[in-house]
């Protein structure tokens, strides 16, 4: 539910409130997107909050009880942006817990309960969401495996295509089911869901053994390693994603990019007809009339394969 209203201390300055799922929204009317020549109109802070909220019951299954990093741009993305890691104390419907890293330091985490919590950061100018791999229940057990394609500057669209299917393959000889996601960014992320079984270690292993294994197969095309130079016409089949403590864009999050790209959930077979970032908060929006291409993604039961 949306509803507006007008509360002022000083009646000849009026703030205008946007409440929406019992939120309150402070200046609704802020402009976060400003229009560009790739769009029409400018986007504000209060359609920010009403696209989390038409997206949150798709949305929620995966950002909920993750620990999250978020991205806040409070004047906009052409302005001052910044990522939020760690989180002094808990707001309402979000959730803090405490975690040893691996520097040996302990950090504060949050994470979402639910779609209050959810539009109380859009509340605070979070307009990314980066999630661990674990639920806040079972953190020590990851129960997502996240692939992203890193090509080298300037390599045409086709080839990252072809990378992701040549991976897919690879987990499919492995009879692991893997989904499909743009990340309103250059490239795409392939997903595995599994049980919470594997230790960090485990699936860490995994997913450097896979990229290790495309790179032997395709060193043409692939390459394991991180390092710029390493890549010179290749994809860095980036399995760095999948490190206790890294993250990766939630799906169905807006990305603080120019036309208010979206991380969203594809098709396999659209995969060769929508761009990394080709969808939009627009389009995000009207493909929910569509059918969830990962409607199966928590009735798959598969673990890591045994070496």
């Amino acid at each position: 539910m949306v509803t507006r209203a007008r509360h002022a201390a000083d009646t000849q300055t009026p703030t205008e409130v946007l409440v929406v799922e019992g939120v309150a929204i402070s200046k609704p009317d802020r402009v976060l997107y400003p229009q560009s020549d790739l769009t029409d109109a400018d986007i504000t802070k209060g359609a920010v909050a009403e696209y989390y909220a038409a997206v949150s019951s798709r949305m929620l299954p995966y950002l909920a009880n993750r620990l999250l990093s978020t991205f806040r741009c409070p004047d906009g993305i052409g302005e001052i942006c910044f990522f939020r890691k760690h989180a002094p104390n808990a707001e309402e419907g979000t959730g803090i817990l405490s975690v040893h890293e691996a520097s040996g330091a302990t950090g504060t985490y949050v994470y979402v309960k639910d779609v209050v919590g959810l539009l109380t950061e859009v509340q605070m100018y979070t307009l990314e969401f980066h999630i661990w791999g674990s639920h806040v229940n079972t953190l020590e057990q990851p129960d997502l495996l996240v692939f992203d394609f890193d090509p080298d500057v300037g390599m045409e669209l086709g080839t990252v295509r072809q990378g992701v299917k040549d991976l897919k393959t690879c987990l499919d000889d492995l009879a692991l089911t893997s989904y499909l996601k743009t990340t309103g960014g250059k490239g795409y992320h392939l997903v595995v869901p599994l049980k919470p079984q594997a230790s960090w270690e485990q699936l860490q292993s995994f997913a450097k053994k896979m990229a290790e294994r495309m790179e032997a197969r395709w060193p043409e095309r692939y390459t394991s390693s991180s390092r710029k130079n390493a890549r010179q016409g290749r994809i860095y089949i980036d399995w760095e994603r999948n490190v206790r403590g890294a993250t990766a864009v939630c799906p169905y999050s807006l990305r603080a990019r120019e036309r208010a790209t979206v991380s969203l959930p594809i098709a396999w077979e659209e995969l060769d007809f929508i761009a990394p970032g080709g969808i939009t908060l627009e389009t995000a929006l009207a493909r929910l009339e569509q059918e969830d291409p990962w409607r199966n993604f928590f009735v798959i039961s598969q673990e890591l394969p045994k070496d």
